[in-house]
This record gives C-alpha cells, structure tokens and sequence, in this order.
C-alpha cells in the first residue's frame, strides 16, 4: 500500500485516448468526421474534455488512437495541443490506424488500439496507464483515481458512474461487494445488478481504466492471442482481470471536478441528436449543469484568432440581440435575434433573422427573415432567406432529419435539396 506521494501519481502516467469511434448514432454530423471531432459547446470539440481532464490532472505525455474519419479530428488536435515539449518530459502522440501489426490489420477493438502501439508506450516508459474514451463530456481528476489504484493494490481500477439500475441497461454494469472490489462485469445487462448498499442504483462503467503498464501490456498480449476475443476493453480485458486477478470500482463522484454552483456531478454521452442537442442547451441556462468559465479546470481548446463577437442595428424589429446564449468569436448578429442557443465561431445572423434553442455550428450564415426552433445546423450551412423551421412537423421531417423529441438537423445537402 502507498498512501503518501512524493509527487504526483499523474507523473508517472501516460493517458491514452481512444477516439476512434464512428459515431453513427449522431447522424450526418458524424458523415464526416468522427464522434470525439464533433463540435460542442460554442468554441470546443468533444475530446477536449478528455484531454483537458489529462493535462489539468498533471498528466503530461498523451496518445490518441484514431480511426474512422480522422481528418479534422488529426487537423484540430494539431492546431490546439502542440503545446507538449519534449525536454519537459511531455508529449502528445496522435496514432491512427496504420497497419503496423499487419498489412490488413487495422484496429479490431479498443483493447488492440492500444496493443497495436504498445512500443510506442513502452518507448515513453510510463508506469501507470490511463484508458480514457474520447467522446464524452465531464470533468474529472484523474490523480485521484491514480492515488486509489495504488493504495487498494489493484491490477486494474474502473471509473464508474452510480446511475438508477434500470437505466444501466445500455452500460458495462460492475457488481461489487461493500468495498468496491469487483466480482463481476455484466455487459448490457437486462437486469442489471445494484449496488449492495444502494439496490436501486448501479455502477456503470464510463469507459475509464488505470493500470500499471506492464501488466496491461501482459492482458493485451494474451488478449492478442486468444482468437475468441472481440479485442475489447469492456467485452475481454476487463471481464478477465475481474475473473482472475483484482478489480475495483472508482466512483465518479470521487472525483468529479465541480466549480461551487455546480450542484451535481456532471457527465454526459452525447452519442444521440437529442443526447448532444440537450447537453448543448444546458450551458445557456443562467446557472449550467456544466461550468465552462471555471478557470481553476479550464476545457482547452483550439485558439482561434478571430474577431470579438458583433451585434449591429437598434431599430424596432431589427435589433441585433442575444438573449440566453453563446455567442463564440467573429460572430455577427445582424439585427437579428438568438435566443436559449449556441452561435459557434463564425456565425452571421441577417436582419430579422430569428434562431431559438438552436445548436449553429462554425462559419453558418443565416439569411434574411429566416425562423429557426430547436435546431441543429451543422458546420458551413447556408440558410436560405426566408427558410422557417420548427412550425411545421410534417414539412420539417420531409426535407430535414427530424427527432421524436422534434429537433432538426440540417446539413449542406439536406439545403442544397431545397434548390
């Protein structure tokens, strides 16, 4: 047991980020780009809360392991965490799919995403390893979770949510005893077990494992050996460790990293339109779920130099405002009106334009007299003069993808259909 540290544990670990998902649930916004590259919260992507969470938690040398639509994911992690140096010890590692292991052999699972690149780890000798998922928003202090490993004397430690039983039906589910060892991990239960002291609630897995480096890189070879593995962190590795060695749960809330008017942890998978349209619209309430002006855990990002935000014209009926929102750099809000929505980099609004509960992705132009509720517009969309949406259910879903909760998605082809 090691119970005081003469420096941070985070110093001694690599954060590898698995952020090679499709995404396909998100619909066109993941045509083309991949779910971790998805644009969020006015000026963000959604793996920057991961890698944020890393380096706030001291951790200083990172790799990212990409695959399916790479592009402006590899383009924006380039621009925004350049910042690693190597004398300081740090670094940033962008490893896509490359076929190092085999000429036909790309990333068969989140486990051999890692074992594909195990020389490249090995190379920055780190002693702990934590497995993040790129694709989910919160904020977390990964030492913590680091300082319980060591001192339970784990071989692999679970970041775990407490969430109603019932609704852990689409999560890796843990059973554990009262102290919060392990003793069973059920995938996508029916029935899901609850927590001993709490039998209504389970404890859900968010994707998050911290192991000593050597004995992961021990589970991923046997795990590359056994050809009836699917290759999966949740599906293989873990359901071993759990069966033949030592387990433990860490609970989110832990760790959780929440500015004082935050009353609950917050964490969110955005892997639905209506997942990420709603966790979007949290931020405009006057007191968000989810603080992204907290400078003590700031969400880094890519430093756009543009220009402040603009609103122009004061007449009746053609006042440039903002009620509600957030209004990110080199927006221009034209006599027009936002309301209870996100304007992302670049926006402009035409005069007597109006967007309420609307999610406007960078460099959109919205023309003249255009209407628009409970929206979202995805990156570069022109809309057309005059186009309203959110009145009528039937037309919206004919030319636009519409949700069951009645949001639309609307996309460059989607317009250009319009034509």
């Amino acid at each position: 047991m090691r119970e005081s540290y003469s420096q941070p544990l985070a110093r001694e670990a690599m954060a590898y980020v698995l952020a090679g998902g499709r995404g396909s649930r998100l619909a066109e916004l993941t045509d083309n780009r991949a779910k971790p590259a998805v644009y969020f919260g006015g000026m963000s992507r959604i793996i920057d809360f991961a890698l944020s969470n890393a380096i706030n938690s001291g951790i200083r040398r990172i790799g990212v392991a990409t695959q399916y639509k790479a592009h402006s994911l590899i383009r924006h992690m380039q621009r925004a965490w350049n910042f690693m140096r190597p004398e300081r010890n740090e670094s940033f590692d962008i490893l896509p799919a490359s076929q190092r292991v085999s000429e036909s052999q790309w990333y068969e699972g989140t486990a051999d995403a890692v074992f594909q690149n195990i020389d490249i780890i090995a190379a920055h000798a780190p002693k702990y390893m934590v497995i993040l998922a790129g694709d989910h928003i919160y904020k977390m202090d990964y030492e913590l979770m680091l300082q319980q490993h060591v001192n339970s004397g784990a071989d692999v430690t679970v970041g775990c949510l407490v969430v109603p039983r019932l609704e852990a039906t689409g999560f890796g589910v843990m059973h554990v005893d009262a102290d919060d060892t392990i003793t069973a991990f059920v995938e996508k239960p029916k029935d899901p077990p609850g927590i001993p002291d709490q039998p209504d609630m389970a404890l859900a897995s968010m994707g998050i494992y911290v192991f000593e480096t050597q004995f992961l890189f021990e589970q991923l070879r046997r795990d590359a050996e056994d050809p009836n593995s699917r290759r999966d962190f949740g599906g293989d590795v873990i359901p071993y460790v759990v069966k033949h060695g030592k387990a433990v749960a860490h609970r989110f809330t832990t760790s959780c990293i929440r500015a004082a008017e935050e009353i609950e942890e917050y964490w969110r998978d955005v892997g639905t339109v209506d997942a990420y349209f709603e966790a979007n619209l949290d931020l405009t309430d006057v007191v968000p779920k989810l603080n992204l002006y907290d400078r003590d855990w700031p969400i880094w990002s890519d430093a756009v130099v543009s220009a402040p935000a603009k609103f122009v014209h004061d007449e009746h009926g053609r006042r440039g405002h903002a009620i509600s929102s957030l209004i990110s750099n080199d927006c221009i809000v034209s006599g027009a009106a936002a309301r209870r929505s996100l304007l992302f980099t670049g926006v402009k609004m035409g005069s007597w334009s109006s967007v309420e509960e609307a999610v406007i992705l960078p460099y959109c132009n919205i023309g003249r007299r255009a209407k628009l509720k409970r929206v979202i517009i995805d990156s570069g969309v022109r809309i057309p003069e005059g186009l309203v949406v959110g009145e009528d259910p039937v037309l919206d879903a004919k030319r636009f993808r519409r949700t069951d909760s009645g949001v639309c998605l609307i996309t460059k082809p989607m317009i250009d259909r319009l034509a």
